[in-house]
């Protein structure tokens, strides 16, 4: 980029002309002009104090160039009056009261020593001062250099001297003061020639607080020094101050080298008294980053990024490893990142990695938990679910395989699902499966598997007593009378609908107990509180009930049952299951003697032919006004021979057949011809026939 200025200055008697930047180096590229006027019938004269400029052949690269019009009075450049373009301490003349100059520089300054420009006094020319001769025993006007004025004089100073406050004198300028960049180079005056006696220079470097300071001294180092008893720094010295440290004089003509001052601040103090002979010094400062110390492992976790070093201004951050987490006092944090201080010291300690805990595992209703590996809850800990055998279990999905006849009660199964289930605690401080599920499976009730497993023979009319944990489905209903009803769920039970006629259907009027064979004592405990109850809508009530027509309803209770051996539900069959030939019915009601059973008791029962069934019926039909028809929602069961039947008392009650260790109720005691007479059977409601309305119900309520 080219610098393009011109200077106009007004008419004066006198005045200075400097380079740019003076006295530093002048700036590369550049094109300044100075248009110098005196006031009328005065001439110009121009005065160089200093002139250093790049030196080429004819000032081919960089020159000033002094004009009167159009005619060139001097192009200069050089260091010295050596060089033959250099126009020394000459004064240049103008002809009239105008003078211009051109100051020109390339692109370039080579070299390590940069030129640094020049320097100039103009003045109208009246009496010259200066030129007078110097008396005997006085001095000079000016110590250096004296520049004449109209009735008076100036006095300038050579370069790397300034002016004393006498206006006269000139002193040695040390070049010392203040050094703020991260790098730089001092030295002594007017090295690496002698430096001037009687000196006191101070330089102070300072740079800001997270750098150290480096001081390189050049090889060449020579301030005197005095053998007194050993070598002492006694007239002539440099003293390198650091804070925090005991200040050191240098002297002596061997080169300090490196000193690493640890700090961002240092002062030298160059001193010379008024005689002996020191070279002087130079040196090279640089800047280096504090350094931050760290811990360099992190048990369970790292430290990214992963450096030797680690300096001011740098970050780090510490990440854990799977399973683990952030922990700062006690407490956790979601992400650490911590940076090195200008003291080296981190602004954050490090933190801790500790593992991570999933909790304490969710109870499992019906089931249970335990610890196979691990403690605390701890990352990669096991533990075990697993439901009350043999009356809750996990379904197949996922677990297991098993058929599901309907819903909530396991039966007909071809492979068991798992006894167990493992979870363990994931990174996510969840508890999970192998599959990654993180729910954990119900216990469902399973179904049809009574403790006590009984041979299919007895009946109840004319039958047995049951064994204790034979029948736990069976329920024993009070609705104004006696009954019986069927647990096929934690909270459902089922029964004959022509059951509820005395308690008008209103749950108010009912009464339902469970787990025990005994009336006696089923009645030392509260009833079951329910819900709701729901006959089928396809039942129809009628005073003279001639009509036994889906003899099916179903009981919600308030709360869940919780099975065990004496309560547990039958199965619920599918809708095209088929029917045994023999199958079990319990109930609480006639004996043979045709008295009330306290005991829950047990018959054996082959299923009638239903073509067989339909024409006995219509037989007693055609006689009796009272007997009900056969429909394909019921079906007929009981020996031709009779004495063995179900009778008054056990409506509602199960009739159930084995499907390998299961059973399912295949029929609900329903009605009857005659109970227990030779030629008559026991009708019972086909439970097959109610699968899906079984299910819908249970769905919606």
């Amino acid at each position: 980029m080219l610098w393009w200025c011109v200077i106009v200055s007004e008419a004066a008697m006198y005045g200075q002309v400097q380079s740019p930047q003076y006295p530093k180096p002048y700036p590369a590229d550049l094109h300044q002009q100075w248009d110098l006027d005196v006031p009328q019938g005065y001439q110009i004269q121009l005065t160089f104090n200093y002139l250093d400029i790049e030196p080429s052949v004819n000032c081919f690269y960089d020159y000033l160039m002094v004009l009167h019009g159009k005619k060139i009075l001097g192009r200069f450049c050089g260091q010295n009056s050596i060089d033959p373009d250099h126009p020394g301490n000459k004064p240049i003349m103008s002809p009239d009261n105008h003078l211009q100059l051109v100051f020109v520089t390339d692109d370039s300054n080579p070299g390590p020593q940069q030129p640094i420009g020049f320097s100039a006094f103009y003045q109208a020319v009246d009496v010259d001062e200066c030129s007078l001769p110097v008396l005997e025993d006085s001095d000079p006007p000016c110590s250096q250099i004296c520049l004449n004025t109209l009735g008076s004089y100036l006095c300038a100073c050579h370069h790397g001297y300034h002016l004393r406050a006498d206006q006269h004198t000139c002193v040695l300028d040390c070049g010392g003061g203040a050094f703020t960049e991260s790098q730089g180079t001092l030295s002594s005056p007017g090295y690496p020639s002698n430096s001037p006696l009687a000196v006191d220079c101070m330089y102070n470097i300072s740079v800001e607080p997270g750098f150290q300071i480096i001081l390189n001294f050049s090889s060449t180092f020579h301030i005197e020094e005095i053998y007194n008893q050993g070598p002492t720094c006694l007239y002539h010295w440099l003293l390198v101050s650091i804070p925090g440290e005991k200040p050191r004089k240098l002297c002596g003509d061997k080169s300090p080298g490196v000193l690493h001052t640890g700090s961002p601040s240092v002062q030298l103090e160059y001193h010379t008294d008024s005689a002996g002979h020191s070279r002087g010094w130079s040196l090279h400062y640089t800047t280096q980053r504090v350094e931050c110390e760290i811990r360099r492992s992190i048990i369970n976790g790292r430290v990214t990024p992963d450096f030797a070093q680690y300096f001011y201004r740098d970050y780090i951050h510490v990440r854990c490893d799977l399973g683990y987490k952030l922990m700062m006092d006690g407490k956790e944090i979601r992400s650490f990142k911590s940076m090195c201080q200008h003291n080296g010291r981190w602004h954050m300690p490090l933190p801790e990695c500790k593992i991570i805990d999933c909790g304490v595992p969710r109870p499992l209703l019906n089931g249970g938990v335990i610890f196979l590996s691990g403690s605390n809850n701890e990352y990669r800990s096991v533990i075990q679910y697993h439901c009350i055998e043999p009356y809750y279990t996990f379904r197949g999905t996922n677990y297991g395989t098993v058929s599901l006849l309907l819903f909530h009660c396991y039966c007909l199964t071809a492979t068991f699902p798992p006894l167990s289930v493992n979870f363990t605690c994931a990174s996510d401080r969840k508890w999970r499966a192998s599959d990654n599920d993180a729910i954990v499976p119900p216990c469902y009730p399973v179904c049809g598997r009574p403790s006590v497993d009984l041979t299919l023979r007895d009946r109840v009319f004319g039958g047995r007593p049951a064994p204790e944990g034979s029948f736990p489905w069976q329920v024993f209903l009070m609705s104004g009378g006696r009954g019986g009803a069927i647990v096929i769920a934690d909270r459902w039970l089922m029964t004959a609908a022509h059951n509820l006629e005395n308690a008008k259907y209103d749950k108010e009027n009912l009464k339902v107990y469970v787990g025990n064979i005994k009336i006696s004592e089923l009645l030392k405990f509260p009833s079951l509180a329910i819900s709701s109850v729901h006959v089928h809508p396809g039942y129809k009530n009628n005073h003279m009930r001639t009509n036994f027509d889906n003899d099916i309803a179903l009981i919600k209770l308030n709360s869940s049952i919780t099975f065990n051996a004496n309560v547990m539900p039958v199965c619920i069959p599918p809708q095209d299951a088929e029917l045994n030939t023999f199958g079990l019915v319990s109930g609480f009601g006639m004996t043979e003697d045709w008295n009330t059973a306290d005991n829950l008791r047990y018959i054996s029962l082959p299923v009638v032919d239903q073509d067989k069934c339909h024409m006995w019926i219509e037989q007693e039909r055609a006689t009796r006004r009272d007997v009900a028809p056969l429909t394909a929602n019921m079906f007929c069961a009981g020996l031709p021979e009779g004495k063995k039947d179900t009778c008054s008392g056990d409506s509602g009650s199960a009739f159930v057949m084995k499907d390998g260790d299961m059973y399912w109720v295949a029929g609900i005691v329903s009605w009857g011809v005659d109970c227990g007479q030779p030629g008559k059977y026991g009708i019972y409601t086909r439970v097959t026939q109610y699968a899906n309305w079984i299910q819908k119900t249970m769905e919606e309520h």
